[in-house]
């Protein structure tokens, strides 16, 4: 047989180790040396001739043994090939025989080199064919990198097989725990994909196939294991902590605390660090939820009838998050056992994460559905690791999986190691109690919490929706809810609102109701809890806005006083440069017009869908190419596919684009928000064509689709005011809530919502603690559409709000103010250009 020299260096260029016992020739026991994988794998090819070898997974050929895995395997030779392979091999190995006789030292001993007269161990073999080639270094000094886990034999007289684990005697930080060590020396390996070894045991060092020879398809395999394994030594830890929960109902919450004094004193130096209106709500919070603030006091009204949950209702901006953090870390001091639960809508929990850190709370705040987990702050899951190194490693290399995560995250908070948070929608899934793990994920969430803080408690307010009704089982009375507009569309929702904070608000409110209509309350009757309860919701169902009266708004005030604390925001009229509100009416341009009025004549045909359609219509016209339309209405709307990137097309695009450049030269920045997409998708691609800007640069957009640490780099590079950063485009829907971006100056609503509190809480992401500069509103609307009716109305709910949750006197209607151009640069320049000033309708001062 011809063989390529070249081709069987190339194939065979690496080197592998073997054992090589020396004991019958040179007495120095047995050793590993390290020789071309090319002689290994002629090895190989011999020891098929059915060898005797000492060990599963090891072969033997006369005193050599290696080991299986660190072989390339040869490729597939036939009969003819074999006698010569044999050939090659007994050759080879007569070879190596004499090296190892005349060496005078094992691998760890150091090889004379060349020039001294020393004959180094040769690294490739020569057929004769090509010179013979002379390594820079040793093949006994060149290990591989991943030789760092290799096997060490526990003696020389008592070999180890390859499926017996061994413990390294040298450290103590690789110990295998007992039920881990056992478990291998049966040979049953925990085995995974290390992604840097290759298939390894995750309980000790034994190495089932290297890296270098597995194929995706092997990796794949053992990473389709893993979870199973992983779920199972879970499992074992949670269930000891699960089957003591019992699910007996809601624990108790005792005082677990001998400190004395007020509330105070719990957290030292943080009552100077507040706002006073945050103080007052903190003494409030203790009073409702706990019956005071003198903590001898609390031992005696802790769990009587007294205390129930409240609602902390303060301005968008106003530090409610602080508060919150702040009475949760106090309440823990005293009530280590309690085991809050924060949900909040999915953009705030990232918020809340940072805050959490940011005022040092004791204890990590476990997100349930991030894949970030804070184990190195946590007490019960330090106290697993330390059970299970594997379990350690995989933190550490953040390979365990998204349910065991949410299972240590569990457990911990059980435990009383962690605060929990997750979002209504996570907890509203959760609390089905679908799933393998349902039942017991459902009994923790609604038996467990000691406290439960709802942060935008506005959210859950409607009594047939799931998350209500999950909300409403829980079954700790400590509940907060904080809110800056409870109040959102109508009484109905209120109602149910403060019925979800307070269990017996509905039987309250109702046997008043009865009372005052002269009708005993007959608690026998079985009937008597529902005819109650329907008292009570008929006469919220009832309120309208157009026909509320005083004797109404007094009746609902009073109610309202006992567990509802109150601030306007005039903190932030005190402390921050101001906020001017503005209505823009814009003039349509003719195209668009046009197209407006065809939208509306269609509005007979479906109100919610041509209410989309005249909104997108009155940003920019070609908006509406990506809607359904007739085929009389396309062919119209299809002439603004070729001025999709002019701004000046539509009047709220033009208006924008002019402020944004604007502001460029005054060096502020923009706010732009939408209900919809679309138009911010337009907006950025007209600036990036007319400007030359970049996304993620000049042009930051913040939608629901930005995953949550993208968001926390958006809010940071915005509000720095070093960034390159010129607009925000947001999403009202994704981003009016729990978001910071104080770093904008000018904040402009596209479109009008029926709901008064999506703008309110939209100014407030600008219009915050924090903020250094005048911010500047505006809302436009165009002229000779029903904005303006949408924008009245919402004005109306407005006022009613502030009637019910402020006890200043609030105006009643609005006027035209001169004062708003004279007072507001940017439209003072633009009213004074002659290409601008059609633009203008009305401005008038917001509500």
């Amino acid at each position: 047989m011809s063989i390529n020299p070249k081709l069987m260096e190339e194939r065979y260029a690496d080197k592998s180790e073997i054992f090589i016992d020396n004991s019958k020739s040179k007495g120095a026991g047995a050793k590993f040396y390290q020789v071309p994988a090319l002689a290994l794998a002629l090895l190989q090819a011999a020891g098929r001739k059915g060898k005797d070898f000492p060990a599963e997974g090891w072969e033997q050929q006369g005193d050599v043994t290696f080991k299986k895995s660190s072989l390339v395997p040869p490729r597939r030779q036939d009969g003819r090939d074999q006698e010569t392979y044999d050939d090659l091999l007994y050759s080879i190995f007569e070879g190596i025989e004499t090296t190892l006789q005349n060496a005078s030292a094992p691998l760890d001993a150091s090889v004379p080199a060349p020039e001294q007269g020393g004959d180094p161990f040769p690294l490739v073999f020569s057929f004769g064919v090509v010179d013979k080639v002379v390594p820079e270094k040793t093949a006994l000094d060149d290990l591989w990198a991943q030789r760092d886990l290799a096997l060490d034999l526990e003696a020389e007289s008592n070999k180890v097989s390859s499926h017996t684990c061994h413990k390294d005697a040298e450290s103590d930080e690789h110990e295998i725990p007992a039920h881990g060590g056992t478990f291998c020396k049966r040979g049953k390996h925990d085995l995974f994909h290390d992604d840097q070894i290759g298939i390894r045991c995750r309980k000790c060092d034994y190495i089932e196939i290297e890296i270098r020879h597995v194929f995706p398809s092997m990796a794949k395999e053992s990473t389709d294991r893993e979870p199973a394994a992983e779920h199972d030594r879970l499992d074992m830890f949670v269930d000891d902590i699960l089957k003591s929960v019992g699910y007996e109902g809601a624990s108790n919450v005792a005082l677990g605390s001998d400190k004395t004094g007020v509330v105070w004193d719990l957290i030292p130096g943080v009552r100077e660090d507040m706002f006073p209106h945050q103080r007052e709500g903190f003494e409030f919070m203790w009073r409702k939820l706990a019956g005071g603030i003198d903590i001898e006091q609390l031992r005696h009204t802790m769990n009587t009838d007294t205390t129930s949950g409240c609602v902390i209702s303060h301005a968008p901006g106003t530090g409610k998050t602080r508060l919150a953090i702040t009475f949760v870390q106090s309440y823990l001091e005293l009530f280590p056992h309690c085991r809050p639960v924060i949900i909040a809508p999915r953009g705030m929990l990232a918020t809340l994460e940072q805050e959490f850190s940011k005022w040092n709370v004791k204890l990590p705040f476990h997100v349930l559905s991030s894949s970030e987990i804070q184990w190195d702050q946590d007490k019960t899951i330090q106290k697993l690791v330390s059970k299970d190194h594997g379990l350690g490693q995989k933190l550490a290399m953040k390979k365990l999986s998204q349910k065991s995560k949410m299972m240590l995250k569990l457990a911990s908070w059980y435990e009383g190691s962690s605060i929990i948070g997750l979002s209504y929608s996570l907890y509203r899934n959760l609390a089905k109690g679908e799933g393998k793990d349902g039942e017991m994920q459902r009994n923790l969430l609604l038996e467990k919490p000691g406290l439960l803080v709802l942060d935008e408690g506005h959210t859950p307010r409607n009594k047939k929706s799931l998350i209500w009704k999950v909300l409403a089982e829980v079954s700790t009375e400590k509940r907060i809810i904080l809110s800056g507009t409870p109040f959102q569309n109508n009484f109905l929702e209120l109602y149910n609102i403060l019925c979800l904070v307070k269990p017996k608000f509905a039987k309250d409110f109702a046997c008043t109701r009865l009372s005052k209509k002269g009708v005993a309350s007959t608690s026998q009757s079985r009937a008597a809890p529902y005819v109650e309860e329907d008292e009570g919701k008929e006469f919220w169902s009832s309120l309208r806005i157009s026909n509320i009266t005083d004797e109404h708004l007094t009746e609902i005030r009073e109610k309202l006083g006992p567990f509802v604390h109150i601030h306007n925001g005039d903190i932030l009229q005190k402390s921050l440069p101001g906020l001017r509100e503005s209505v823009v009416i814009l003039n349509p341009l003719p195209r668009q017009k046009e197209i407006i009025a065809m939208m509306e004549e269609s509005a007979g045909k479906g109100f919610l869908d041509a209410e989309y359609k005249i909104s997108l219509a009155s940003i920019h016209p070609f908006l509406v190419t990506s809607t359904k339309l007739s085929d009389t209405e396309a062919s119209v709307v299809d002439k603004m596919k070729s001025v999709r990137l002019n701004p000046c097309e539509g009047v709220k695009t033009w208006f924008v684009f002019e402020i944004i450049r604007l502001c460029e030269a005054l060096k502020e920045r923009v706010l732009v928000f939408s209900q919809y997409l679309e138009p911010l998708a337009l907006i950025m691609d007209q600036l990036t064509t007319e400007l030359d800007w970049t996304e993620g640069k000049e042009i930051l957009l913040m939608s629901g689709n930005v995953r949550v640490k993208q968001r926390e780099a958006l809010m940071e590079a915005f509000n720095d005011m070093n960034s390159e950063a010129k607009v925000m485009l947001a999403s009202t829907k994704a981003c009016c809530e729990g978001i910071t971006l104080v770093g904008a100056s000018r904040v402009v609503l596209l479109d009008v919502v029926w709901n008064p509190s999506v703008g309110r809480q939209a100014i407030g992401r600008a219009y915050r603690i924090g903020q250094e500069k005048i911010v500047y509103t505006y809302n436009l609307i165009a002229e000779g559409t029903k904005e303006k009716v949408k924008y009245d109305r919402q004005a109306t709910k407005d006022h009613t709000s502030k009637l019910l949750f402020s006890n200043e006197p609030q105006p009643t209607g609005s006027n035209l103010s001169p004062e708003l151009i004279s007072n507001d640069r940017i439209l003072e320049k633009m009213a004074a250009r002659e290409e601008l000033k059609d633009m203008f309708v009305q401005i008038l001062p917001s509500h």
